[in-house]
């Protein structure tokens, strides 16, 4: 929460960016699961089915999940904003590591392989560099401000153009058939809120979490359901009906 935050990234922006940088480094050494791509699927399926994502770490996009069909409402590591919020650029880009200078340091050679071992610098006692400026990424477009990520920080507003395709995806509809809660306390708002806006066009809601404690903002109503367990197992045998099977890896 110290590095996430707007007034953060004024101060010491190369601090920031090699945090960011190593969990976009980590997201990448991570797949997609089953689950990913049984959603991306069911997208394809079903034209009018949307998936609302907290999630920040591009495994959904990754899985080829249509973009129209997918809100990322906190954003993407994968994403890369001016800081001039007057200049308006914005893209994607995956590459590790966006400049060189942050790059994940590394330690001696490994003996299993004679190549050098990336250090872990979410560990305090792994010393990191002091970047200046001009080592940082820098936008394109005005050429004078720095770019960053692409995510929701702490004391900023949800992306507009997001809330308002899901508004209006919402407005539109006078029926939701179904509601799928995956992975997720449903405690942060406005994501949690979402619940009881498809409850209100007739949504049943179907809640697929390892933690049984995790139930809709305002409890269970008839015909709700919880599947307890591992999203990548459940979710592809729950959609088989609609998706058939998933193709092997």
């Amino acid at each position: 929460m110290s590095l996430a935050t707007p007034g953060a990234f004024n101060e010491d922006p190369g601090l920031v960016w090699q945090f960011y940088s190593y969990r976009r480094h980590m997201s990448l050494q991570a797949k997609p699961n089953p689950a990913h791509y049984a959603l991306a699927a069911l997208a394809e399926k079903v034209p009018g089915f949307q998936t609302l994502s907290q999630n920040v770490d591009g495994l959904s996009p990754r899985a080829k999940h249509p973009p129209k069909q997918l809100q990322l409402l906190h954003g993407s590591l994968f994403d890369l904003k001016c800081a001039d919020r007057h200049c308006g650029y914005i893209c994607e880009d995956y590459t590790d590591p966006i400049v060189p200078a942050l790059a994940i340091p590394t330690s001696g050679a490994d003996l299993t392989s004679n190549e050098a071992r990336e250090q872990d610098i979410s560990d305090v006692s792994v010393s990191i560099p002091k970047l200046k400026h001009y080592e940082l990424p820098q936008c394109p477009k005005c050429t004078k401000a720095l770019l960053r990520p692409g995510v929701v920080w702490f004391g900023e507003n949800l992306p507009f153009t997001v809330l308002e395709t899901v508004d209006d995806y919402l407005a539109s509809r006078e029926k939701i058939d179904l509601m799928l809660v995956i992975g997720t306390s449903a405690k942060v708002h406005p994501a949690a809120g979402y619940i009881d806006k498809a409850r209100q066009r007739g949504a049943r809601v179907a809640v697929i979490n390892t933690d049984e404690n995790d139930r809709p903002p305002r409890g269970w109503n008839d015909g709700d359901w919880f599947f307890c367990g591992d999203a990548a197992q459940i979710l592809p045998e729950l959609l088989k009906p609609v998706i058939g099977d998933l193709p092997r890896p």
